[in-house]
């Protein structure tokens, strides 16, 4: 069986370092990618407010077809909901007299807080100079 020689030129050897230096800049990009959203995730889980609902809790429900609708006034609360057990990763049992039991996003649900607000006034007298 005969030897093959492989001759390599001046030109050639050039062009694979070229090809070397190509995978390195993409394999570069592919970490500094990874890096990124690895950042980024972090950022917007910093963000997220966890929400602990207990059992028998009344919660409003943010009902998100409204943005379809035109009307500025509109309320996008739906409820109240009474909390039937609150579930892993943020799941949220809730009970309702016309719809029953279903199961819905905890970050989509906000306390209900029954009752009159009490207003507090204060007076500010001004006095010409």
């Amino acid at each position: 069986m005969p030897l093959l020689r492989v001759v390599i030129t001046a030109k050639g050897l050039n062009r694979l370092l070229e090809l070397n230096e190509l995978d390195e800049f993409r394999n570069e990009a592919y970490e500094n990618a990874e890096i990124y959203k690895e950042k980024s995730k972090a950022f917007q889980d910093k963000k997220i407010i966890r929400k602990d609902f207990q059992q028998g809790d009344k919660v409003l429900l943010f009902n998100s077809r409204f943005k379809l609708f035109l009307g500025k006034l509109r309320s996008r609360w739906s409820g109240p909901f009474i909390v039937v057990v609150s579930l892993p990763y943020g799941a949220v049992q809730i009970h309702s007299e016309k719809t029953g039991h279903f199961k819905v996003n905890g970050q989509r649900l906000k306390q209900y807080w029954k009752g009159p607000m009490e207003k507090c006034k204060s007076v500010m007298v001004l006095e010409p100079l």
